[in-house]
């Protein structure tokens, strides 16, 4: 390592495949054996030879790739975006490996944060600011430059959506992260910035969103619990807001529970929105 800045975070075993080479889909790739060396500047895969990739030429880092059924055999791994090439790296701990990915690439890039953007579906004044990013193996931290800082939890994220805005005088690509603050409350973060780190970013998000998708089938008095839950309405008050008796209220309290929609806070059925309740929700507000 050359820099004197320049940190280790992993060196292990793996492997890796060659999908694309020179713009070129290679169907005949197969996985290599590797040593794997990430540091806070650059990927480095030792075979016979030395493939050195500074961080900064990673211009994204996407889903699957599955250029062969040797690719697709592979339960998990990273696809790596590197000009005209497309590496598929695993390792033998890989959720790990990810997320030391994430900490290289992502902790202290600095994006543009607009928090919060809506709040129980309604949409708020926040400006736009610069905010500075720290990942940890459960969130995403970050610190705007106003002083503010928040969390986004990686198992709490219920949906991830992609729009162009205006940000900073000027069209961007936006991501925008729907999760919840501390009491529970719905809230929607937009990030933007440079696309590497916007893209690696989305990646990050969408593995925590991806957890909490399913396709649920409500019945319209449900799906009014669930709007009201939504709305910032007290689990306690929903009775008189949706207008069904006590009882009924428990009894549905009790099947979203079961779908796992809602969690209990405490006794008597004091609820929250899961990510996967919010996503139900926002995805009904947009229908509306």
């Amino acid at each position: 390592m050359s820099g004197t800045s320049e940190q280790k975070i992993e060196d292990t075993q793996g492997k890796y495949l060659h999908a694309v080479k020179n713009g070129h889909e290679m169907k005949d790739a197969t996985w290599q054996q590797c040593r794997v060396v990430l540091t806070s500047e650059r990927l480095v895969i030792a075979t016979d030879g030395k493939l050195t990739i500074p961080l900064s030429d990673i211009d994204e880092m996407g889903g699957r790739y599955d250029v062969n059924d040797r690719a697709a055999s592979e339960v998990n791994y990273s696809a790596l975006y590197v000009d005209d090439d497309v590496l598929l790296v695993t390792t033998a701990d890989h959720e790990t490996f990810e997320t030391n990915f994430y900490r290289a690439f992502l902790d202290g890039a600095v994006v543009y944060v607009k928090h919060p953007a809506v709040v129980g579906g309604v949409i708020q004044g926040a400006e736009w600011q610069r905010g500075r990013l720290k990942v940890t193996t459960d969130t995403v931290r970050i610190v705007l430059e106003d002083g503010q800082k928040f969390v986004v939890d990686r198992s709490d994220i219920g949906e991830l959506e992609t729009d162009e805005r205006a940000v900073a005088g000027e069209q961007r690509s936006v991501t925008e992260v729907e999760h919840a603050d501390d009491d529970g409350t719905s809230m929607e973060t937009y990030l933007s910035g440079r696309q590497h780190h916007l893209s690696v970013l989305k990646q990050l998000l969408e593995e925590g969103a991806e957890r909490n998708r399913a396709d649920l089938d409500f019945s319209p008095t449900e799906r009014r619990v669930v709007m009201a839950l939504y709305s910032g309405v007290s689990p306690f008050a929903i009775s008189d807001f949706v207008g069904i008796d006590v009882e009924k209220v428990e009894e549905i309290y009790d099947e979203l529970i079961e779908l796992d929609v809602i969690e209990v806070i405490r006794e008597r059925k004091q609820v929250s929105l899961t990510p996967q309740g919010r996503r139900v929700a926002g995805e009904e507000m947009g229908e509306q």
